[in-house]
């Protein structure tokens, strides 16, 4: 990864215990995690800013609620005293926070982006990022997606839907990469 002058942030978006529950089907990337520690480590031995995210979900059934087991950051990305989070209920990490301003203040215009899942909140973030003119690097293989069955009956495997949102974002809001080559 090639970055200009000046501080590049690594946001990490919704790597929650939720999201490894039985039931939300096969997922792609099964080294995302790995990949993301390794990321924050090389992070946080070079003292480059290092923002968390966490989803609160508003939704009944959603095992992000506040109050449930699933709320809580999976071991691989805890943060650390000083580490800034933001919690949010929607998916874009910028909209109903003060990460925008947050990130201005420290001077920050270069994000990084990692976590789950890869066509939500990633995305979501991502385009939101893009939009406010943030210069994004979006790490493929430190984020993933759920198999689903689509409105047309269509199962589609969580590799394909990973790899069609990659497609959607790269060279129009970030540049993609792979953290595996380039920590």
């Amino acid at each position: 990864m090639e970055f200009t002058d000046g501080p590049v942030a690594l946001l990490i978006i919704d790597v929650q215990q939720g999201l490894a529950l039985p039931g939300l089907g096969e997922r792609n990337t099964p080294q995302a995690e790995a990949n993301m520690q390794s990321l924050l480590a090389a992070w946080r031995a070079r003292q480059q800013p290092v923002v968390h995210i966490r989803h609160c979900s508003t939704e009944a059934d959603s095992p992000l609620r506040p109050e449930l087991p699933g709320n809580a950051f999976k071991n691989e990305v805890q943060p650390l005293a000083g580490e800034v989070v933001f919690e949010k209920s929607v998916n874009s990490a910028f909209v109903g926070t003060g990460l925008e301003r947050h990130l201005r203040q420290a001077g920050i215009r270069q994000l990084v982006i990692v976590g789950l899942t890869t066509d939500h909140c990633v995305s979501a973030s991502t385009r939101s990022a893009s939009d406010l003119g943030f210069d994004v690097t979006l790490i493929s293989d430190a984020t993933a997606a759920f198999e689903r069955v689509g409105y047309d009956g269509r199962h589609y495997s969580g590799d394909e839907i990973h790899r069609v949102n990659l497609v959607s974002l790269d060279n129009e809001f970030c540049r993609r990469s792979n953290a595996c080559r380039n920590s």
